[in-house]
């Protein structure tokens, strides 16, 4: 019963400083989304903080699954969707 549940949701992930901007590491949510723009889009109504970090950001990045992903990115039940700021190396 519990791994229907978890089919049901998409679990997401904040990195970095997203963590502590966002106060919270994770969560999961319904998969009723079926783009990550649209994922954005239901978190950026939370408040000023969520629409300037994540829906705003240009340099926002994305993985689904673990893979590299963009905001037309399809979801589906079951999907893993991490956020992370832009990592930068020297």
């Amino acid at each position: 019963m519990d791994n229907v549940l978890a089919d049901n949701r998409i679990h997401i992930l904040y990195f970095a400083s997203f963590r502590e901007q966002l106060g919270q590491a994770e969560e999961c949510l319904p998969a009723s989304y079926d783009t990550v723009s649209e994922l954005l889009s239901e978190l950026a109504v939370r408040g000023e903080n969520w629409k300037t970090v994540l829906f705003d950001n240009k340099n926002l990045q994305i993985a689904v699954n673990h893979d590299i992903a963009s905001r037309e990115t399809c979801l589906k039940s079951g999907d893993e969707v991490a956020f992370f700021p832009p990592v930068t190396g020297g």
